[in-house]
């Protein structure tokens, strides 16, 4: 398997697909594989009741942050992929800028057929941005009877990181004649399956009491 740089990739899609195509589909690429790792790590940690047991036993409120971030971060990252292609007066990197940018008009209308399912996939993201995570809808607040936010729940983002993720892959099968895949995972020591596992380890030492046996800056390292 043959392992490219960022500029190396770049480099390539910019060759098999032009300037303005293939500096876009480069930038987008890696924005959608950083979302599906951010989103792989919340799967990881907040789905299963064991998991989450484990992190309400070690620090309920550091990880009802932690939960909470990542959740916001996935809407907005969602949002700002399928923008509109200005907001604002300023240009935006969106997968709504790639079928203006294909001149083929058998992959531009394929195109635009999976852009229009990720926008409309995207939707409750959108409204969770504007009116609960960017702003706060006093109306949505204070009124009962003020139009509620959208559905927003684990499989709606699945949802929509599949559709997006269909749209690059639809443009890499055309020009570079294979498919994309965007793993969620890390993997390895680096993932949150890796500190839950620590974290386990930990719990089942002080229920046997071996913590509190251990001097604290043992137990405490103070660079850790």
């Amino acid at each position: 398997m043959t392992t490219r740089t960022a500029e190396e990739a770049r480099s390539n899609y910019i060759e098999k697909m032009g300037e303005a195509l293939g500096t876009q589909f480069a930038a987008l690429c890696p924005e959608v594989a950083w979302l599906r790792m951010v989103w792989g790590e919340y799967v990881e940690l907040f789905t299963k009741p064991k998991r989450v047991e484990v992190l309400n036993q070690t620090a309920p409120a550091l990880f009802r942050i932690i939960h909470a971030a990542l959740w916001e971060q996935t809407l907005l990252h969602i949002a700002r992929l399928t923008d509109r292609s200005e907001s604002m007066g300023k240009k935006n990197l969106t997968i709504q800028n790639l079928p203006g940018l294909v001149s083929d008009t058998a992959i531009k209308a394929a195109l635009e057929k999976l852009v229009g399912i990720a926008v409309e996939k995207a939707k409750f993201c959108r409204d969770c941005r504007n009116r609960q995570i960017a702003h706060r809808d006093l109306d949505l607040l204070m009124n009962g009877s003020a139009k509620p936010l959208e559905t927003a729940s684990g499989v709606e983002v699945e949802d929509a990181l599949s559709a997006i993720a269909s749209v690059l892959d639809e443009v890499h099968l055309h020009y570079m004649d294979g498919s994309l895949f965007f793993s969620r995972n890390v993997g390895g020591a680096a993932n949150a399956l890796s500190l839950l596992r620590l974290l386990h380890h930990g719990l089942i030492a002080r229920k046997w009491n071996l913590l509190e046996k251990l001097p604290f800056q043992e137990t405490y390292p103070p660079d850790l």
